[in-house]
């Protein structure tokens, strides 16, 4: 038996996967984000620990025969988060996570510090990732940087607790932007930029490799053995990749999840930093993979469903009904409720309702965020087709992959098939099984396997040409309202 752990924003999810390819079963545990400040994202790393051990003790209550035969764990989480340690292995300050804007100005420091930022690491910096979050910290906590004596981000801190090492791996540093992503390995003059070392910086193992074994402590409370293999592997998005057996050249998914991501798999690195792509390591090795970003994608829905004080599968339902006609006439939406990344890596962008009248109904509320939602994927599509990428069949995974209504909307708006597979909202909790599953010895043409496809959405082309003048519009819309986002940048720095 093989265990997943996938640390998400909202929750952390484990599963149990047998050598058979079956998933168990699987538990969560809900977490919270604190906003101390407007634009401020920051979670209790003890939180994370505490709610890992809540899922996993759930998962053996409910299979507790299999639970005791797991062989190898695999770690995935959000990325970008940084977690302060002392040389003491103490947690100096709460996390800066992935959706934390505050490090704006530490973005053009880092930038004009090193001028090699975009050949070495392959992306823009930008707030959410993890260098200028330390930049941020040096500048308005310096005590607590001077203090600092390792960085690991989010799924490593959960390794630090089951393991007691400090490892990480390349999937994952590549998002910090201290990773020399071509090779694999961090950056000496990237680290120097920030005032940092290797020393500060956690091994490097492949996602699929291990990076120790359980402490006996944690091996006892679990009713595990203590030789139990914990894989090196991977950011949410490689894992997520894993999950769904995206493995080669031209492979894909679209995730629906709290942010929204587009991700294509290739055989090298293959940069585009002008559009704000970011170019990742994956999590097996002699592959990297390319993907575009908006920051909120399902949880748009949420927002909106709060709004209109409804729930999810009722609006949807009340979306799905509407006329054909009826959503040309829907309000455009920009879901910038957390800022923007791909294409224009705009951390001051905002949420945006345009052209409602007194006909706009909730309904119709409801199609503008799923719309706007896939249209702002379908930017992030062309800034990877720009770069070179060519992508095939896409797989829906993430919470808002069960809806086959977005999934068909995405298919439309894309030009490419889309398909739905059995539990896509597990993907990344599948993915990390499936790397502890490598790391205890199996074979990778047995483990990294695509699922069964339970439904594939073929486009409409009267939908796809209709979508690209809505795109229009939408782009339209952005350009038109950006310098008012400019304008509120003081009011909400």
């Amino acid at each position: 038996m093989y265990l997943g752990i996938d640390l998400g924003t909202s929750e952390v999810k484990v599963l149990l996967l047998a050598p058979d390819g079956r998933v168990i079963g699987t538990a969560g545990s809900p977490f919270v984000v604190t906003r101390a400040h407007p634009r401020w994202s920051e979670q209790n790393p003890a939180d994370w620990w505490d709610g890992t051990r809540r899922a996993l003790a759930a998962l053996r209550e409910k299979h507790p025969a299999e639970f005791a035969q797991v062989r190898g764990i695999g770690l995935s989480g959000q990325m970008h988060g940084a977690v302060l340690l002392d040389a003491h292995d103490n947690v100096l300050r709460p996390a800066i996570l992935w959706n934390d804007m505050r490090a704006v100005d530490e973005c053009a420091e880092l930038t004009a510090r090193a001028p090699q930022l975009h050949r070495i690491a392959g992306n823009l910096a930008m707030p959410g990732f993890t260098a200028p979050k330390l930049l941020w910290v040096a500048r308005h906590e310096p005590r607590i940087f001077r203090e600092t004596a390792c960085v690991l981000l989010p799924k490593d801190y959960l390794r630090l607790r089951l393991t007691g090492g400090k490892v990480s791996d390349p999937s994952d540093a590549a998002g910090t932007l201290w990773l020399d992503v071509a090779k694999r390995d961090w950056s000496d003059a990237l680290l120097d930029a920030c005032n940092m070392t290797r020393a500060q910086m956690p091994a490097l193992a492949e996602g699929s490799a291990s990076s120790g074994t359980l402490l006996p402590d944690v091996a006892r409370e679990f009713g595990l053995r203590d030789d139990v293999v914990v894989a090196a592997g991977g950011g949410d998005n490689a894992t997520s990749a894993i999950g769904i057996g995206a493995t080669q050249p031209g492979d894909g998914f679209v995730s629906l999840g709290t942010s929204g991501v587009l991700c294509v798999v290739g055989d090298r690195f293959r940069p585009n930093p002008a559009s704000a792509v970011h170019a990742f390591c994956h999590a097996i090795p002699d592959r990297w993979h390319q993907m575009s970003v908006v920051l909120s994608a399902a949880s748009c829905l949420r927002w909106v469903c709060k709004l209109t004080g409804t729930d999810e599968p009722t609006l949807l339902a009340e979306v799905e009904a509407l006329a054909p006609a009826a959503r040309d006439e829907a309000p455009l939406f920009l879901p910038y409720l957390s800022g923007e990344r791909t294409p224009h890596n705009d951390p001051y962008a905002q949420g945006v309702f345009f052209g409602m009248t007194h006909a706009t109904d909730r309904a119709l509320l409801g199609y503008a965020v799923l719309e706007g939602v896939t249209l702002a994927l379908t930017d992030g599509l062309d800034a990877l087709a720009a770069a070179g990428t060519e992508a095939g069949p896409l797989s829906m995974i993430g919470g808002g992959a069960r809806s086959a209504y977005w999934a068909q909307l995405v298919a439309d708006a894309f030009n490419t098939p889309t398909r739905q597979h059995g539990g896509g909202e597990t993907g990344a909790a599948l993915g990390a099984a499936r790397l502890g599953w490598l790391a205890a010895g199996g074979n990778a043409r047995d483990v990294l396997t695509k699922p069964p496809v339970l439904a594939e959405y073929t486009p409409d082309a009267a939908r796809h040409a209709a979508l690209r003048e809505r795109l229009d519009a939408y782009r339209a819309l952005y350009r038109h309202v950006r310098p008012l986002f400019e304008r509120s940048r003081k009011r909400l720095a």
